[in-house]
């Protein structure tokens, strides 16, 4: 195992190595400006963790609703060590955005539990622009720490 530290890990840590990981990045196209962003920081953080760019495949599907079967197929495929979803709902004035939320939401969970392999769901909700253009760098760099530690995790609970 990796230690009795129950906390975050630090730089340096097992858990942050991706050198030898496999990562696939399903990217929704809506809110397009916002999803390169968190892609950017993502790809960029996946790097300095090293994940090596040959390893990392990356699809776009229309929107939100779309990452779940994208994710499904990819983790189909078995070469994944970990996934993640990107992807930006902005609030609007009618109950899609809870409808749109909820259910990539809970695709994505399942998506998780029924293959049991990492997804980190970095598919934000937010209820304005300016909310989502304040997480886009944080959130994307969050997954991809997210990603390769779970994928870390739970290699060495196998």
């Amino acid at each position: 195992m990796f230690g009795a530290n129950k906390g975050a890990p630090e730089a340096g840590s097992k858990l942050l190595d991706g050198r030898k990981l496999y990562i696939g990045i399903v990217q929704a196209r809506f809110n397009e400006d916002i999803t390169n962003a968190l892609a950017d920081a993502c790809k960029a953080e996946l790097a300095a963790l090293g994940v090596p760019e040959k390893h990392v495949d990356h699809v776009y599907v229309p929107g939100a609703l779309e990452v779940p079967v994208a994710l499904q197929a990819m983790a189909e495929q078995d070469k994944y060590d970990a996934l993640i979803a990107l992807g930006c709902i902005i609030r609007g004035e009618t109950y899609h955005f809870e409808l749109v939320a909820n259910e990539s939401g809970a695709g994505v969970s399942r998506i998780a539990l029924d293959y049991q392999l990492p997804i980190a769901n970095a598919i934000i909700t937010t209820e304005d622009l300016p909310q989502a253009v304040a997480r886009q760098t944080d959130k994307g760099r969050d997954a991809a720490r997210v990603a390769v530690e779970m994928a870390n995790l739970l290699d060495a609970l196998a």
